[in-house]
């Protein structure tokens, strides 16, 4: 256990690449227990619960030399540059290459490794119920560099646990009330998987107080709201909120895969969503529309 909850000194957290997510977390870890560092390429201001510092974490020795510094947690929410394999090689596979081989070097402490990965890691098609033990044979790019990417650092000799969110929607992330307003939405009766943005946040700072509390961590969670729908519901249902009537299109694609992620895992761990299903959530993200 590298965290002692009775120790005078604030526990250290490092988020690498942090975006939105990691900004959320930061919000979400008590200020008088977490002490937040961001690294970013190109950081905004520091916040009252994060203060960042400037790295290119695909820079082996940039990355090294901030390790140094020595933390309790180690956290790696990535986003690639470009969709494509180069730019998931990049993003995800030499950033955890980079990261296992800085904390290698430096014995301060033994950093419990989070690493947020993608439900895009399963491949199923048959609209079957899968969890942390089904089969992952991705058969995209993307799916593919994440598994390689875990597996680096689920082979790291460091505590870890994986996190693999399915699709994430919340402020700034509208991709299917757009579609809705354009009429571009699928029809499709393929199934679908949601997460809020800010239940991604929150379950990752519950998993840290868990660890920081003694608590052994899985190898992996899949962490989704609890309710999964074909995708034709979900636009449907939007397009009522929002009084669209023609919303669908036969050009339109759905989302890669059909499936329907189990977060008994996470739930059984004492995660309480905030939004259980897209109804929730969406209604929140409208609300703020």
């Amino acid at each position: 256990m590298a965290m002692n909850s009775q120790s005078l000194s604030k526990a250290q957290v490092l988020i690498v690449g942090c975006g939105d997510i990691g900004q959320r977390l930061a919000q979400c870890l008590p200020q008088d227990i977490y002490e937040v560092t961001g690294l970013r390429r190109n950081p905004p201001p520091d916040t009252p619960s994060l203060h960042y510092q400037t790295c290119d974490v695909t820079n082996a020795v940039a990355l090294s030399d901030v390790l140094r510094q020595g933390f309790d947690v180690v956290l790696i929410t990535m986003t690639p540059s470009e969709r494509s394999d180069a730019g998931y090689e990049r993003a995800y596979v030499q950033t955890c290459r980079n990261l296992v081989v800085g904390l290698q070097k430096q014995r301060e402490k033994s950093p419990l490794l989070v690493f947020v990965s993608s439900s895009a890691v399963y491949s199923q098609m048959d609209g079957s119920w899968v969890d942390e033990n089904s089969p992952v044979e991705p058969e995209s790019f993307s799916g593919k560099r994440l598994l390689e990417a875990e597996a680096i650092v689920q082979n790291s000799g460091f505590a870890n646990t994986i996190v693999r969110f399915s699709g994430i929607y919340g402020p700034n992330r509208n991709r299917l009330i757009e579609q809705v307003h354009q009429g571009k939405a699928s029809a499709s009766t393929h199934y679908t998987n949601r997460i809020h943005v800010d239940d991604c946040a929150r379950s990752l700072a519950h998993l840290i107080e868990l660890y920081r509390n003694g608590k052994k961590l899985e190898p992996v969670y899949l962490a989704s709201d609890s309710a999964p729908a074909p995708m034709v519901e979900v636009v449907s249902w939007l397009a009522e909120q929002v009084g669209v009537q023609d919303f669908l299109s036969e050009a339109a694609t759905n989302e890669r895969g059909n499936k329907r992620c189990n977060n008994k895992r996470l739930l059984d761990s004492g995660f309480k969503f905030r939004y259980p299903g897209y109804r929730d959530g969406y209604s929140a993200v409208l609300a703020e529309l």
